[in-house]
């Protein structure tokens, strides 16, 4: 009798997975096993079958007659099996990944052979050593046990069989249970790997004698961190990686461009002495800026950096990269997305903390955002500003929030550098083989404080205390490779004195210019993707032109150099042929045979029919669908993201038809030319979408690049993308983009969330031609300001208040003859024929159909109804030229949003400079702390007094 103790629980179900093997190939379990199974052939356990009818429920379930089986090497096989999974699963929390020595580590029982049962008799027996990769078909139990120790428990500490795929987990498990016995680093790679840290070092030293207690955000007692980089460069371009977009936090960041990036050591050293503040508009700290540079890894392989600009917002920058990397691959046609990469490096307090980890983590499999898997880099200093892990955050690890993507979280000691580089190699293979991400979580210390001037022994002086009596990590590696005979202490000598004097010499200015003033030195070298232009002195400038020699440069560049020269009230040719517009149209309303759509789907393209031969006005869907046909057809690039926004959130745009027999959808203007049309229901996020439509838009400036709010006051969740990026990003750091941000507006009674979208935010950031920010009344207006943003030759954000109602309003039409034939006007004119005006009446939006509708009806012929289509820029001239035709009339400016929002609290003090203080009136909603009522009675009420108010 087989004991009911191995026959049932975890041992049945282990059990159970061998016997169906068995069923297919008896040569592929176990001899015990098969045994076993020979015994069983035939009988029955109750009402079950046994045999190749393999039943549902465990037949192993209870107790059964057996002959010619082992049990205690049963029991011994069973043991080994959930041993090697629970040192998968469970190793991590043993791993010794702690350079300091502070973490705990967890003795789970499921690693103790007595859990199992097992004595030190069991294991000095052989047993069969499947499923463990990388070891003879038998072996010792302690010798399994030991490999499982040294693949799980060492400097690296792996997470990763929540990972659903069978084939993926697998691989994962063989790259850990192989290392071992792995050839990790050869001698070159070793001294490659010590140089790449005395570099680091040396950097720091550097900056710390010449600025001390300046703010630089070292990266010592993490330096690490730069081989680490060094060695995915070099591991992504063999394997046919051309470009990667990386973004970091500020830590760092200066190491990473001098050292990885190959920004010459002299610009920055000029940076700290303030010797460029005048090269950019207002600037940044030299810790955010961006640099992008074409190098030749130490393979021989070319591959082009681009660092983003960040602010100090941390994790921010997530989105853009991803977003860049995206717009990359589309344009180059880089579907397998092989030859463009995104690395994110991270701070381990922010990765727990920051909710735009994961929302843009989210993206990454989602068909519109995926980008082939980024390498994801965490930083793990243990600590944040002052706060400590145990206050930041509700899992073991800072990588807790990746765990819902199911892949590969490689915990590593960041002082072992041949786990470092495993992981690093392991990530990037990863990467290429599956596509997906991968974050690496490198154990490190923070030397000083937050920043260099800060004193962290207030709140970690034990941690500190520690730190302080540390060796660098590049004496720790140099001491390992010494003491092991890899090297001697005259070659490690000889290669930390190199780097020395090297970094030494590169912070000087060298050459005849050396002795000229800054001003004379200075050269401008364009980054090859605007990332930023750096300006430098001429010595370094050449030095950095000479080994980037024969690379080839990113194609983004001489596509931006197009729309640089151009002014943001600069409205191009946006017109088109009528002929042609029509042709478009009828084709993108017509449904290819054999797709049945919805019957109200097939409904309204009968209007559009109707609309396209004159027999209805022309709606806002209309202008907008005309002005993407057109933009296509001119061979640009639209491409539009955001919740709902392929039906739209209204039930306007149908951009996307969807057959109600099949699923199928059909998306017409893919139809109009071979130029890319991308139209997106987004996840659930306003902050990640919003930013990846940003980056989208860096790396695409010949198209046109949307992202639609499903209520224009939902963007305030993204409000960090908008204040640090988008109003800022030329000013800042020189960084163009033509992004569209459209925000749905307007009072209809529908309450505070779903009226207003927040314009006074927008306005009161405009300054120095930043942005643009309208109010369009009509679909022609519409039609001609996206085309103007595509066709003319400058790029600004464009921020745009979106209509609700007015998507189907009666007098809010156009014809053809406007789209074809018109052009874009910041500012419209009134459009009836009035007598002795006595007031002009101001306003942008919806509104102006309410004026014009009570005015109409009531017979008013003294006001004058003018709309401010383009709020910013202020359209001083036109209004000026307006106004010259209503000698002696008083000017009210209108609106529906409260006195203290809306465009008022700026619009106040334009007009007032224009016309002069306490010249223009103020008609709508008092000043409120909520944007609108909840109730539809008192916003007709109020809406009502705002017109009475606007037209007496």
């Amino acid at each position: 009798m087989i004991p009911d103790s191995l026959l049932n629980g975890d041992n049945a179900a282990f059990l159970d997975a061998e016997y169906e093997r068995w069923l297919h190939d008896p040569e592929a379990v176990d001899a015990d096993l098969r045994a076993l199974f020979d015994g069983l052939d035939g009988h029955t356990n109750g009402s079950t079958q046994i045999g190749p009818s393999f039943a549902p429920r465990s037949i192993f379930a209870g107790s059964m007659v057996v002959a010619g089986a082992d049990e205690r090497a049963v029991e011994r096989r069973a043991a080994t099996v959930q041993m090697i999974n629970a040192y998968r699963v469970r190793g991590h929390f043993k791993a010794n990944i702690d350079p300091l020595g502070r973490r705990e580590k967890v003795e789970h029982p499921e690693l103790t052979p007595g859990y199992y049962g097992l004595s030190e008799a069991d294991l000095q027996e052989e047993v069969s050593t499947r499923p463990l990769f990388g070891m003879p078909p038998r072996a010792k139990l302690a010798e399994v046990l030991a490999r499982c120790r040294v693949a799980y428990t060492d400097s690296i500490g792996a997470e990763f069989m929540n990972i659903d795929d069978l084939e993926q987990k697998r691989w994962v498990q063989e790259q850990l249970e192989v290392l071992p016995t792995r050839d990790v680093l050869n001698r070159d790679q070793q001294k490659r790997f010590l140089r790449k840290l005395c570099d680091a070092e040396n950097f720091e030293r550097m900056l710390h004698t010449r600025f001390p207690g300046t703010k630089r955000f070292s990266l010592e007692g993490a330096e690490t961190l730069i081989p680490l980089l060094d060695m995915v460069n070099d591991a992504a371009a063999s394997r046919g990686v051309r470009e990667i977009v990386i973004g970091m936090a500020h830590r760092g960041r200066l190491n990473t461009l001098v050292n990885i990036m190959e920004k010459p050591v002299r610009a920055v050293v000029e940076e700290f002495e303030g010797k460029h503040g005048d090269n950019l508009k207002s600037g940044d700290v030299k810790y955010h800026l961006g640099y992008s540079a074409n190098t030749t890894t130490v393979g021989g392989h070319k591959i082009h950096l681009s660092l983003t600009p960040n602010p100090s917002h941390l994790e921010a920058v997530n989105a853009i990269v991803e977003g860049r990397v995206r717009a990359k691959q589309d344009r180059d046609g880089d579907s397998e997305r092989e030859r463009c990469m995104a690395l994110l490096i991270h701070g381990d307090a922010a990765f727990a903390g920051q909710g735009l980890v994961p929302e843009v983590l989210n993206l990454s499999e989602l068909a519109g955002y995926r980008t082939g898997g980024t390498i994801h880099v965490i930083v793990n200093n243990q600590i944040g500003f002052t706060t400590a892990p145990r206050e930041a955050r509700s899992t073991p690890y800072a990588t807790g929030v990746a765990r819902m993507l199911g892949v590969p979280l490689l915990h590593v000691n960041g002082e072992d550098p041949r786990a470092v580089a495993a992981t690093a190699q392991i990530a990037l293979e990863w990467r290429q083989r599956f596509k997906r991400d991968v974050v690496i979580d490198m154990y490190c210390y923070r030397k000083h404080g937050h920043n260099e001037g800060d004193e962290p022994s207030y709140t970690q002086p034990l941690m500190y205390k520690l730190i302080r009596s540390r060796p660098t990590p590049r004496e720790v590696y140099e001491t390992h490779l010494v003491t092991k005979g890899d090297l001697t202490r005259d070659e490690a000598k000889s290669i930390f004195d190199d780097s020395l004097a090297q970094m030494q010499a590169a912070a000087e200015p060298q050459g005849e210019l050396a002795s000229a003033p800054a001003s004379e030195r200075q050269v401008q070298l364009k980054s090859a993707d605007p990332d930023l232009e750096i300006y430098f002195s001429a010595d370094a400038a050449q030095a950095t032109t000479t080994s980037r020699k024969d690379v080839e440069v990113s194609p983004v560049k001489e596509r931006w150099d197009l729309f640089r020269d151009g002014s943001i009230t600069d409205v191009g040719n946006t017109g088109c042929d009528p002929e042609r517009l029509r042709q478009l149209l009828l084709q993108v309303n017509t449904l290819p045979q054999g797709l049945k759509a919805h019957a109200k789907v097939k409904r309204l393209l009968q209007q559009r029919q109707e609309m396209i031969a004159g027999e209805r006005g022309m709606d806002w869907s209309m202008g907008e669908q005309a002005a993407f046909a057109t933009l296509l057809d001119q061979g640009h690039p639209v491409r539009l993201s955001g919740q709902d926004c392929g039906r739209g959130t209204f039930s306007h745009r149908h951009a996307v038809i969807t057959d109600i027999a099949t699923g199928a959808e059909y998306y017409p203007l893919n139809d109009v030319s071979e130029a890319r049309f991308d139209v997106l229901d987004s996840s659930l996020s306003e902050a990640a979408v919003l930013g990846f439509e940003l980056g989208y838009s860096y790396d695409t400036p010949e198209g046109l690049v949307m992202w639609e709010a499903q209520f224009g006051d939902f963007a305030n969740g993204a409000q960090v993308i908008i204040d640090q990026f988008i109003a800022s990003t030329e000013q800042k750091w020189n960084r163009l983009s033509g992004l569209v941000m459209m925000l749905p507006h307007g009072y209809e009674g529908q309450g505070p969330e779903h009226s207003s979208a927040r314009l006074e935010r927008y306005l009161v950031m405009c300054a120095e031609d930043n942005m643009q920010v309208a109010n369009v009344t009509t679909p022609a207006q519409y039609f001609h300001m996206m085309r103007n943003q595509v066709l003319r030759s400058v790029r600004k954000p464009l921020i745009v208040m979106t209509p609700k109602s007015l998507l189907r309003h009666a007098l809010a039409t156009s014809t053809l003859e406007d789209f074809a034939l018109g052009r874009f006007h910041p500012v419209l004119p009134e459009v009836d024929d009035l007598e002795g005006v006595r007031k002009v009446v101001l306003c942008s939006g919806k509104i102006y159909y309410d004026l014009l509708q009570t005015r109409r009806d009531r017979g008013v012929r003294d006001v004058a109804l003018v709309r401010v289509e383009m709020l910013y820029p202020y359209p001083k001239a036109l209004l000026a030229e307006i106004m010259a035709q209503y000698p002696g009339a008083s000017i009210v400016w209108c609106q529906e949003e409260p006195r203290n929002m809306g465009a008022w609290p700026v619009m106040a003090h334009w007009l007032a400079e224009q016309f002069g203080s306490g010249s223009v009136t103020y008609a709508g909603r008092s000043a409120a702390a909520s944007p609108a009522t909840g109730s539809n009675s008192a916003h007709k009420a109020e809406q009502e007094a705002v017109i009475e108010a606007a037209l007496r």
